[in-house]
C-alpha cells in the first residue's frame, strides 16, 4: 500500500516515469545576428491548473521536459548586459502527443527609467467600514548612472482595463504593434531639464488624490509630499472623491497635463486588480500633434464611444502587466518586447502593492539602488503586503 501511495503521488507531481506524460521540446530562436546561448530561462505555466516549471536551454537554445495534458503558457528570457531577449507563447496545447514548439525572441534594452512600484488595489477603511480606492500611485526610478529628465514623459493605462476581459486588439493570437492607451494620455511638463532624476532616485506620481489619505484611513498613504507629481485636471476629471484639490505640498508645475481625453468617465480609471500600465515618450513628433492625427485615434471594437490612442510600441520606456489573481482567464495586453510576463495581484482593498525587485549585486557595485530589469514582470516584480509609502 505504501508503494502504491508513493507511485500515485509521483503521478500527480508529473514525475518522468508517470503514465500519460508527453514530451515538450522548446527551441529559442534569437533575432538575426545573435546566437543561441546556454542557460536561458524557460518558464512553463499550466494556465488552468496553476502548476509551474522552470528549465534552462542548452547550447543550441533547446529545452525539453515531460508534462501531462493541458494548456500551457511558455516564456523564455535571456539577458546579456543591457541586451534583453524575451519570447512568449501564450497557448501551447498538450493533448495526448509530444509537442515541439519554436519561440522567437524579441530584443529590447534594459531601461534607464523603470517603474518601481504600482499601487492600484486600494485598502480597507478600517476602523471604519468599507473600502477605499482614491489613493492609487506609481513610483518611477532612475536605474542609470546618469541623471534622467522626466520632462515630456507620458503615461497611460491600456485597453482593455482588466486582464480577464477579452482583448479586442488581439488577432490570431498576435497583439498589434501599437499600444492602445485608453481614456487619457498624461504628460509631465517642463522644457527638457526642469525635472531631473538623479541616479537611484525615485519620483512618485499620484494617479488619484495628492492628499494625506492616511489622516482619515490609517491603512492608506500620505500623498501630499514635496516633489510628488499628480494626475489632476478638474475639467476633464471633476469627481472630487477621486480627484480632490492637491494638498499644500504639491507644486503647481508637478500637476500633469491631459494631452487628450478619449473616455467618458469623470474620474481617471486604472483597474483595481489588473491594469497594464506604461510610461512612454513621443519620438520625432510632439505628443499634441500626434493625437491630432485622426489615424492615431482608434475606436475600441464593440464600443460606440470609446477610443484609444495608438502609441507606437517602440515609444514605450517601461511597462508592467498585471494579472487578476482571482481569475484563471487572463489575457496579455503588452507586447513581448515591453513585458514578456506578468505579475499577479492576489487581492484588492488589502493595501497590497506591486514592487520591483532590487538587484543587490548591481546596487553594491554602483553605489546606489539598481532595480532588476528583464522586461518581464514575472521575473522583475513581486506582490508586497504593504505599500512602500505606508507609515
Amino acid at each position: 500500500m505504501c508503494a502504491l501511495l508513493l507511485l500515485t503521488a509521483c503521478m500527480e507531481l508529473g514525475a518522468p516515469y508517470s503514465e500519460g506524460l508527453k514530451n515538450l521540446t522548446v527551441t529559442a530562436v534569437y533575432p538575426e545576428g545573435n546566437s543561441p546561448r546556454e542557460g536561458a530561462s524557460v518558464s512553463i505555466e499550466n494556465i488552468s491548473g496553476g502548476s509551474a516549471y522552470r528549465l534552462e536551454t542548452d547550447a543550441t537554445g533547446k529545452a525539453s521536459t515531460r508534462l501531462p495534458d493541458g494548456i500551457y503558457r511558455i516564456t523564455i528570457h535571456d539577458r546579456v548586459g543591457k541586451d534583453v531577449f524575451n519570447g512568449t507563447d501564450s497557448k501551447v496545447i498538450i493533448a495526448g502527443q509530444d509537442v515541439s514548439r519554436t519561440i522567437e525572441l524579441m530584443h529590447s534594452k534594459a531601461g534607464s527609467l523603470v517603474i518601481k512600484e504600482l499601487y492600484c488595489g486600494g485598502c480597507s477603511k478600517e476602523p471604519e467600514e468599507g473600502t477605499y480606492q482614491a489613493d492609487q500611485y506609481l513610483i518611477l526610478h532612475n536605474n542609470d548612472e546618469e541623471p534622467v529628465y522626466l520632462d515630456g514623459l507620458c503615461l497611460g493605462t491600456l485597453s482593455p482595463y482588466n486582464s480577464n476581459a477579452a482583448n479586442p486588439w488581439e488577432k490570431d493570437g498576435q497583439l498589434p504593434e501599437f499600444v492602445p492607451i485608453i481614456q487619457a494620455v498624461w504628460q509631465v511638463g517642463g522644457s527638457g531639464s526642469a525635472f531631473p532624476l538623479a541616479p537611484g532616485e525615485d519620483a512618485v506620481v499620484c494617479l488619484r488624490g495628492a492628499i494625506d489619505h492616511s489622516a482619515q484611513y490609517p491603512h492608506s498613504v500620505n500623498l501630499n509630499r514635496p516633489g510628488y507629481f499628480v494626475c489632476y485636471n478638474p475639467v476633464y476629471f471633476p469627481n472630487p472623491a477621486y480627484h480632490p484639490v492637491p494638498g499644500d505640498n504639491i507644486a503647481e508645475d508637478h500637476i500633469l497635463e491631459v494631452v487628450i481625453k478619449t473616455g467618458q468617465a469623470n474620474a481617471y480609471t486604472v483597474s483595481l486588480n489588473s491594469p497594464a500600465f506604461v510610461i512612454f515618450r513621443s519620438e520625432g513628433v510632439d505628443m499634441h500633434d500626434f493625437v491630432a492625427v485622426p489615424d492615431n485615434l482608434v475606436q475600441v471594437p464593440g464600443s460606440a464611444i470609446d477610443r484609444i490612442v495608438a502609441v507606437p510600441g517602440e515609444w514605450v520606456v517601461d511597462g508592467i502587466e498585471v494579472f487578476n489573481g482571482g481569475s484563471s482567464d487572463n489575457h496579455k495586453r503588452l507586447l513581448t518586447s515591453i513585458d514578456a510576463g506578468y505579475v499577479t495581484l492576489s487581492e484588492t482593498f488589502k493595501g497590497r502593492t506591486l514592487m520591483r525587485k532590487v538587484d543587490e549585486e548591481a546596487s553594491a557595485a554602483a553605489g546606489f539602488e539598481i532595480l532588476q530589469d528583464t522586461n518581464n514582470s514575472t521575473e522583475d516584480f513581486y506582490e508586497s503586503a504593504t505599500q512602500s509609502l505606508h507609515q
